[in-house]
């Protein structure tokens, strides 16, 4: 797909937006979409179009989510195969995957959907990445698990390692979601939320030491607290 700009360009546009909209606080989708032109399979010849959309969204698994923890259940959709369609790219058609395992879930009472791969691993939810945490150390499915690698993954698998928490990419199965210290999603819009129960069964004792360290680092990173990560924000 040629955008027909380049990631400076990007950039200054989706700056350009947010300083237009005035919001304190917004979350920022840009997409790249084929547009108008021949109908059928072949996107090819049609235009790509190029748009930014910015608004205010608050809490994304609900108000109390970051402080209480939500409720999730393993989905019986798996997550799609690399060879199905690539996992790894942030594409529109992955969403269907994703929409019917939080529909289910939604349906189900729960807050959240947990995907396993179509070996039985543990992938991701359905719009963030999971960290299990076990003895004090951090683990996540790595890259062959079918996940989308978020950029709020990295985040806090690098901060992990600044606070000197072990973290590691490795397979994840079903039964050690049960019997976890703490788990807990990442992404842009779920932030670090912890996870307080996995179908029906309590994870842990219900504290979240290892989570609130990593909510903390995260939250001084993307507001600006101090000067370590001020290679990481741009300012409007």
């Amino acid at each position: 797909m040629e955008l027909g700009y380049n990631a400076d360009e990007i950039a200054s546009a989706i700056t350009s937006t947010v300083h237009a909209i005035g919001l304190q606080e917004c979350y920022i989708r840009p997409i790249a979409f084929y547009g108008f032109g021949e109908m059928g399979v072949n996107p090819l010849k049609n235009n790509v179009d190029f748009a930014i959309a910015a608004w205010r969204w608050d809490a994304y698994l609900g108000k109390d989510a970051a402080s209480k923890g939500i409720r999730c259940m393993v989905s019986s959709w798996r997550r799609i195969n690399p060879l199905t369609l690539p996992p790894q790219a942030k594409c529109s058609a992955n969403y269907a995957n994703a929409a019917l395992a939080k529909i289910e879930a939604l349906k189900a009472g729960y807050d959240e959907a947990i995907m396993l791969n179509l070996q039985g691993m543990v992938s991701e939810g359905t719009g963030e990445n999971i960290f299990r945490v076990k003895r004090g150390s951090v683990s996540t499915p790595n890259a062959a698990a079918g996940i989308l690698r978020g950029i709020t993954r990295d985040t806090v698998i690098q901060l992990a390692g600044e606070v000197g928490i072990d973290c590691h990419r490795i397979d994840v199965s079903r039964e050690e979601l049960y019997t976890a210290d703490e788990l807990f999603l990442s992404g842009t819009a779920a932030e670090i939320t912890p996870i307080r129960e996995v179908d029906g069964r309590p994870v842990g004792n219900g504290e979240y030491p290892i989570t609130r360290k990593i909510q903390q680092v995260y939250s001084d990173a993307v507001h600006g607290r101090g000067k370590k990560r001020a290679d990481w924000l741009t300012y409007v």
